[in-house]
């Protein structure tokens, strides 16, 4: 349901600009981010640890919605709450609009989340069962010091504005009201901060398609409406094909390809990349599936393989993707398609690998 053009804007008079480094700088920038999560029951130096996120790079440009995609395990939930510091990470530096996040000069954690907020996927575990619906999304506004009484007149705004008949479901708890209606009270309760980038971890994914088909929509009407810049996590290739803008895929902690949505969806240039597109459900007879297009689990995150962490499962490795990890690196000038991959990294010894450039001393030569 579209809001109606007499509704309150949702916008604070007294926000910040919304766009402060100009539209040619990214929202967000992400350097290395790194999450290792040391297992229990073994002495401190002797400890294994579990490499979620293992040097994770990635821009978010201002206005877009970049899709992240990858088996369950492969980091991108977790990728997600580090960018929101609901996990501390153990490397990596996270740079919004310009501003480091932490340190002496750069913005604070506290001024991060009003500017990012987040949609989990379970709609019911992530609402306090005790709370009304509005108190529940103005409660965020009274702790970052709205006057209580304003914060509870905007609660009725936004619901108005996610599809909510405020007289129907302000007073309500969240028992009392359905998968899809619990998760359009949580993307209201994420607008309510006037946030600029707002994460999506698999937020329809719970829910039937009917439903999601209504929530997707009214994401896409919000983020038009309110300039939003999403950051869109899910296992469903369909729906992040129709939502994102750009796609991270990842694989075991690490990214291995990342695109214009159309040009990867149409030609994936990583293994793993085109076995994911192989195995999405189809109505056409002529493309059935009749072999699995990938074989075996992921391997174990705690000794993940050496060199590229794909290539236990890859029909085309080679002793070089055993010896050297994979570069992320653009596939041509001017394309923003980059895949880490050897058979795409000229001269890396790999047999389908594009020949290495020849320098104009070697030609001379």
């Amino acid at each position: 349901m579209k809001p109606s053009a007499d509704l309150p804007s949702t916008k604070s008079p007294a926000a910040e600009p919304r766009d402060r480094g100009g539209p040619a700088q990214p929202l967000l920038i992400v350097e290395g981010l790194r999450k290792h999560f040391p297992l229990k029951g073994l002495p401190f130096t002797r400890r294994p640890v579990v490499q979620a996120v293992d040097g994770v790079s990635f821009a978010v440009k201002k206005g877009e919605t970049l899709g992240i995609v990858g088996e369950s395990g492969c980091g991108k939930s977790t990728t997600a709450r580090l960018l929101m510091h609901l996990i501390e990470p153990d490397a990596g530096t996270i740079v919004f609009d310009g501003d480091p996040v932490g340190g002496l000069r750069g913005i604070s954690v506290r001024d991060l989340r009003r500017q990012m907020q987040m949609v989990f996927q379970d709609s019911y575990s992530s609402l306090n069962p005790r709370a009304q619906i509005a108190d529940i999304i103005a409660f965020g506004q009274i702790a970052h010091g709205r006057d209580a009484t304003e914060a509870r007149e905007r609660a009725h705004d936004l619901l108005a504005r996610v599809g909510l008949a405020p007289h129907l479901f302000a007073r309500r708890y969240p028992h009392e009201l359905s998968g899809g209606q619990r998760q359009r009270v949580n993307i209201a309760r994420a607008l309510a901060m006037d946030p600029r980038l707002v994460l999506l971890d698999e937020a329809v994914s719970a829910l039937d398609k009917s439903v999601e088909a209504q929530v997707l929509n009214l994401l896409q009407d919000l983020k038009q409406d309110l300039n939003l810049t999403y950051i869109f996590i899910s296992h469903d290739l369909n729906v992040v094909r129709y939502m994102s803008d750009r796609v991270v895929v990842m694989y075991l902690g690490r990214i291995v390809e990342i695109g214009e949505v159309e040009a990867l969806y149409r030609q994936p240039r990583h293994p793993y990349t085109r076995a994911l597109l192989s195995a999405v459900p189809t109505l056409d007879p002529r493309r059935r599936t009749e072999a699995p297009p990938l074989t075996g689990d992921p391997p174990n995150p705690i000794n993940p393989p050496s060199g590229c962490r794909f290539r236990t499962r890859c029909p085309f490795a080679e002793g070089v993707c055993a010896d050297r990890t994979p570069i992320l690196a653009a596939i041509g000038e001017g394309v923003d398609h980059a895949v880490a991959c050897h058979m795409d990294t000229a001269g890396s010894g790999h047999s389908k690998a594009p020949a290495a450039p020849v320098s104009s001393l070697e030609a001379a030569e």
